[in-house]
């Protein structure tokens, strides 16, 4: 016989898990208990806020493609991890969250640190449970990880009364990968679009985060260089194909490349692969590539036709339908396609002190191999633009949600889930304000983990905005508050440096690069450093504002 504590490390055993991250309190205290006991089995990451755990094992699942696995106590424990679930649902990451409850007895009751977590997330994750018996929390456990894998990945939630930890149950064995995901069949004509890709004369492939999630990025290099279509990526799928590829436009939508929103707009073909259209990529929906019909590529059917108008699809599995879609379509150059999309400078070519020399830079110095985390704001945007991803699962952004804070929890779970890897957070000051005290976390467990913070003193994102469009009114978006983040990060016992020109850019990152720690560099760059190109709101992918 077993607790049910005990059961849940037991199904967490046979789905191999080995880290979780998480923060202990009241009504979890039975499973940290066992955790206890159980302490050669897993590496537990304790943050400084249950916030920063959740988007730990939300880093960790994207950089790993494993799923993560996050504990919380009930009440306030469970609903601060509320926005990180919110963020991986939005983005398609499987995690796994176990949430402690008050005794079944209390339930109803308003009792202490008492929520009804299961009512609070039910929009936001995949599936959720509360388990209010022990004989069935094996079979929920078991159904959560196999939720979360199969098909378009996403969070799930298994909330547990205290009183269903302390009851005993005997552990049932199951056969190995009886409990695995599977894979959907494919659906929709692959002969048609093959027909479609070879007529084409102005063919897109348009990338999106579900080639990243389904581990497919080869299949996708294998189409796109046997058609010669351009790529481009929306800003969740950039990894899942090389950018310094030949055939690679870069990012598209609002804050795309002029080349890849040019093409886009121009293409008779948009072949959507693992995208879902978002409001950021498209623009107004009836303006959207108006000369393409779109072949749409998805996993998850509630995609096809939601954002704009879908010509055909194919639903189903990304590695299958490429592989199939590849043998179907016959060999073809579009060089001359290609050659004659108009081209754009990107900023900050002729400023000395600019995100994008200083990106470049650090592309340079770190290669293409390391993980990049970003928090959200114009640094994530000046990254998605400047840092040349090749390889999938080395950016780590909040997308779909816009987490600000999120980027600090995510390096530490890929800093967790790269063991002996160095990962870069790239953060705006901003962000950097609401989890700087996730410092601890990096300096207890002595992370490699660099911090690059775009030190603007502004909310730069929505100080930009109004400043094009509320006249220059600034509206609450200068932080006034001076603050040395060097002195604060040394506090915490993490080195750093301040810089404001390249020259002492350089000496800070060969300092930063001696050890494999943790190190902050606070690069003061000038408040109105604006995000360019970008598409206003309401306009077309053409009408860009390229400075």
């Amino acid at each position: 016989m077993m607790t049910g504590a005990q059961i849940i490390l037991e199904c967490l055993k046979r789905q191999n898990v080995d880290t979780i991250f998480g923060y202990p309190g009241g009504a979890v205290i039975p499973l940290y208990d066992a955790l206890y006991k159980n302490r050669g089995c897993f590496r537990h990451v304790l943050t400084c806020h249950e916030q920063a755990a959740a988007h730990g094992a939300d880093g960790y699942a994207r950089a790993t493609g494993k799923v993560g696995v996050c504990f919380a106590t009930s009440g306030p424990g469970a609903t601060n991890i509320v926005t990180a679930i919110a963020t991986a649902y939005m983005d398609s990451i499987p995690v796994v969250y176990v949430t402690g409850q008050v005794p079944s007895h209390l339930l109803g009751k308003d009792s202490f640190q008492e929520v009804d977590i299961t009512a609070v997330t039910q929009p936001i994750t995949k599936h959720n449970f509360i388990v209010r018996s022990v004989d069935d929390l094996q079979r929920t456990m078991e159904n959560a990880f196999r939720i979360a894998e199969e098909g378009r990945k996403g969070p799930v939630l298994v909330d547990v009364p205290k009183d269903v930890f302390l009851a005993e149950a005997r552990f049932r064995e199951r056969e190995v990968g009886e409990a695995s995901a599977k894979k959907s069949s494919v659906q929709g004509d692959v002969v048609k679009a093959a027909e479609w890709i070879m007529e084409s004369e102005r063919p897109v492939i348009y990338a999106g985060g579900g080639v990243v999630q389904a581990n497919a990025a080869a299949q996708l290099k294998k189409l796109a260089e046997k058609t010669g279509i351009p790529v481009v990526n929306t800003l969740m799928g950039l990894g899942g194909f090389p950018r310094c590829h030949g055939l690679s436009l870069g990012m598209v939508g609002m804050h795309g490349l002029y080349e890849a929103n040019m093409a886009i707009s121009k293409s008779d073909l948009i072949i959507a692969v693992g995208g879902r259209f978002s409001d950021r990529v498209i623009g107004p929906p009836d303006s959207f590539a108006p000369k393409a019909r779109v072949v749409h590529i998805d996993i998850d059917f509630s995609e096809i036709g939601k954002n704009i108008e879908t010509a055909h699809w194919i639903l189903g599995d990304m590695k299958g339908i490429l592989e199939i879609l590849t043998e179907f379509v016959g060999e073809r150059s579009h060089e001359d396609w290609i050659a004659s999309l108009p081209k754009a400078d990107c900023p900050g070519s002729e400023v000395d002190f600019h995100p994008r020399q200083i990106l470049e830079y650090m592309n340079c110095r770190l290669g293409n191999d390391v993980t990049v985390a970003t928090e959200v704001g114009q640094h994530q945007m000046w990254t998605a633009q400047y840092w040349e991803f090749e390889n999938p699962r080395t950016l780590l952004t909040s997308g779909g949600l816009g987490t600000m804070g999120y980027g600090m929890g995510a390096s530490v779970g890929a800093a967790f889930g790269k063991r002996g890897e160095r990962v870069l957070l790239v953060s705006g000051d901003g962000s950097f304000r609401m989890n700087l005290n996730e410092l601890a976390t990096l300096s207890k467990y002595n992370l490699p983990i660099l911090i690059l913070l775009m030190n603007n003193r502004s909310l730069g994102m929505v100080r930009q905005w109004q400043d094009k469009f509320c006249d220059g009114r600034l509206s609450e978006t200068e932080l006034s508050q001076e603050a040395d983040y060097v002195k604060i990060a040394k506090g915490f016992g993490i080195d750093g440096a301040v810089v404001s020109d390249m020259r002492s850019m350089g000496d800070a990152v060969d300092k930063a690069l001696e050890g494999m720690k943790p190190f902050l560099i606070d690069c003061r760059i000038p408040e109105e450093t604006g995000v360019f190109p970008f598409v206003p709101p309401g306009k077309t992918l053409e009408e860009m504002v390229l400075e």
